[in-house]
């Protein structure tokens, strides 16, 4: 008899990499045949050597052609023509909406996983408009749509998109093997992270602001940034990094080196997150975390217990909680850090998505 075909649609390697390899390494486990349709990146040689079959595809993340778009929704059917999977995983905003359409067409079981609604989702308008008539499209026929925060689940049950089809899960949970408790730091300096792709959404204008008004306040402390530009940040940093306002690493295969050698990580978005993988990793590492008071990332935070939470776009406020930070002893910040270890380990375990996963597949595929 034939192994079970799984095919995973997504929009960039690391997505399935870094967040979903422990479902990947189940189902191999398990016999299923796994399938990635992607654009090429470094972790996707990973994979193949995991024993996964690659299928490189062209996905514009933030593309509006139509012609483009409708292109995509072909290629998708094709390659489900050509591979036959028993069931197609979907993740990000393209892949949910164009794959489930070329599934659903084929009459092929899909689960999509809501990582985030996107600007054009959350503003009100057209764009908001055409795509709540898209995922209604896409969605008529789920099995089941895999959301990572209430927010975003009652958006869609709000304009009954896949109604009773829903579930929710811990985000993309952390792996607490991988993140283990870092020893915490000497306090002869303070060092912050930044770790997020480099755009304004993910507020990392409020990073610059706090960062250079706390390096004249307290010349003892540092500030990190990690990650790739998605937006025109290249020679700012450049400069920013020259005036000793900031230390820039660019992106980087594993956070952990950084995070050993950082007091706490600071992660400003005022985007429309699903849940903060980057506060999952910090807290499981045993680091305090100051973020805002967002959906996808104050699910994570206790105020004042393992981090600090603040308003969007705000530097002000930004400032006045870094300066909190820096006058707390170094106990209390390590205490901090063991209590954001501690809710992880509680409620954003990655093997309770992982079981969630594995039985939804089973259950349709067996």
């Amino acid at each position: 008899m034939s192994p079970k075909k799984v095919l995973f649609l997504v929009n960039h390697d690391v997505v399935i990499y870094n967040f979903r390899r422990e479902i990947v390494e189940r189902l191999l486990k398990d016999g299923y045949e796994v399938f990635i349709s992607s654009p090429y990146g470094e972790r996707i040689d990973d994979l193949v050597n995991m024993g996964c079959h690659f299928i490189e595809t062209s996905v514009e993340r933030h593309g509006k052609n139509i012609f483009k778009e409708f292109q995509l929704i072909r290629y998708y059917k094709r390659i489900m023509k050509e591979i036959k999977p028993d069931i197609v995983l979907t993740f990000t905003i393209k892949p949910n909406i164009y794959g489930g359409i070329a599934a659903q067409k084929l009459n092929i079981p899909y689960i999509a996983n809501i990582t985030g609604l996107g600007t054009a989702v959350e503003n009100k308008g057209l764009l908001q408009k055409l795509s709540i008539v898209l995922y209604k499209l896409a969605f008529r026929k789920i099995s089941t749509v895999f959301f990572q925060n209430s927010e975003n689940q009652k958006f869609f049950l709000k304009h009954k998109i896949a109604i009773g089809k829903d579930k929710l899960l811990p985000g993309s949970g952390v792996n607490l093997d991988y993140f283990t408790v870092l020893e915490y730091p000497s306090p002869e300096t303070i060092e912050f992270i930044f770790i997020s792709r480099i755009m304004k959404e993910k507020g990392i204008e409020q990073y610059i602001d706090a960062a250079k008004y706390i390096r004249k306040k307290y010349p003892f402390t540092r500030f990190h940034i990690l990650g790739f530009c998605e937006e025109d940040y290249e020679d700012k940093l450049k400069r920013l990094e020259e005036e000793n306002v900031v230390i820039y690493h660019g992106m980087q295969r594993d956070i952990r080196k950084f995070l050993k050698n950082t007091h706490c990580t600071i992660h400003p978005t005022y985007y429309p997150e699903g849940m903060s993988n980057v506060l999952l990793e910090s807290a499981a590492s045993g680091r305090p975390v100051i973020t805002t008071n967002r959906s996808g990332c104050r699910e994570i935070v206790v105020d004042g217990i393992n981090g600090f939470i603040v308003e969007p776009k705000n530097s002000k406020d930004l400032i006045n909680k870094i300066e909190r930070f820096i006058k707390l002893p170094k106990k209390e910040k390590e205490e901090m850090g063991l209590a954001g270890r501690a809710k992880v380990e509680k409620e954003f375990d990655r093997k309770i998505v992982v079981k969630e996963y594995l039985d939804q597949i089973n259950k349709i595929t067996r």
